[in-house]
């Protein structure tokens, strides 16, 4: 099968493509970032004539990462997300039709909102923030695509996914940053009463690439249903590091976030064939010794720190 990745030079993206490259795909990759490498094309969704290169390769399946993320950067951002999320990912959606290719679309489980207690693909969706917003707004043009012309296409909606190798900064989620800044012996803030559940990569690739097997329109959360209270995270990350305690404060969830994420996994589980694997405390040990491990590289920290 041949399979088009749309961002591939991103958190997601790269573990992505070693994985299905692992299942026998044939993949190209497409990415904003400029590349120099085999099957690789720049392409910014916004210009769809970027598109027409990887698209006439005739593509089984597009996978559709490429997208303007994060709750802060989508306020700061506004005109470029919608641009992005929406125009883009219409351009984007244009060319699977056209080339008869099966679209994976990448949403988001900020598209719940925090006013829905149990997070259920049935539910009606209602975001408090312009990421959600875009995100959901993007499902329903995948959902026109697919009801009036013919599109084949799958929505997923990821929980809280964390790599040991993604970037490092504090645009980043609380398992990397929290990792980083104690490693470096900074503060961390903990936001009290929070709830999540974490998604390692190398489950999240096998649910992502899953979805291209389904024959039909489904909307599926993916993510880890092993739900755990922020503070129990922070002080298994402490601990592995060996970090004072002193470097842990709390806070009040600020605003435009949801404090308690419960999603159900039914679909994943049923639909998809994907049960979690790595467990909070494997995937936590996993974390803290890439950072340690790049943090000396950089020399930011020394080996008896």
């Amino acid at each position: 099968m041949k399979a088009l990745v749309i961002g591939s030079e991103g958190n997601i993206g790269k573990p992505l493509v070693r994985y299905l490259k692992d299942q026998g795909y044939e993949v190209k990759c497409a990415d904003i970032r400029p590349g120099w490498k085999k099957d690789f094309l720049m392409a910014d969704i916004n210009h769809v004539g970027d598109l027409i290169p990887a698209f006439e390769w005739s593509p089984d399946v597009v996978f559709i990462l490429a997208a303007i993320v994060s709750r802060v950067t989508c306020e700061q951002a506004a005109e470029l997300t919608m641009q992005t999320n929406l125009a883009g990912l219409n351009n984007v959606l244009q060319m699977c039709v056209k080339y008869g290719a099966k679209a994976i679309y990448f949403s988001t489980s900020e598209v719940y909102g925090p006013q829905n207690e149990i997070m259920d693909e049935h539910v009606e969706p209602s975001p408090n923030n312009r990421y959600g917003m875009s995100k959901l707004l993007g499902e329903k043009l995948v959902e026109y695509e697919v009801q009036y012309h013919g599109l084949k296409a799958v929505t997923l909606r990821p929980f809280m996914m964390y790599d040991e190798n993604e970037d490092i900064g504090d645009h980043r989620s609380a398992m990397i940053r929290f990792a980083t800044n104690l490693a470096l012996g900074k503060e961390i803030e903990v936001h009290r009463g929070s709830v999540r559940g974490w998604f390692h990569v190398s489950d999240a690739v096998r649910a992502i690439e899953a979805a291209a097997h389904l024959d039909r329109y489904e909307v599926v959360n993916i993510g880890n249903p092993d739900l755990r209270p922020i503070e129990e995270l922070a002080e298994l990350i402490r601990k592995e590091l060996g970090a004072s305690p002193s470097l842990v404060t709390y806070t009040d969830i600020p605003s435009q976030m949801t404090l308690v994420k419960n999603p159900t996994f039914k679909k994943q589980r049923e639909v998809l064939g994907v049960v979690p694997k790595v467990s909070l405390e494997d995937g936590v040990k996993r974390v803290c010794g890439s950072v340690r491990r790049r943090l000396m590289i950089s020399g930011e920290i020394s080996q008896s720190d």
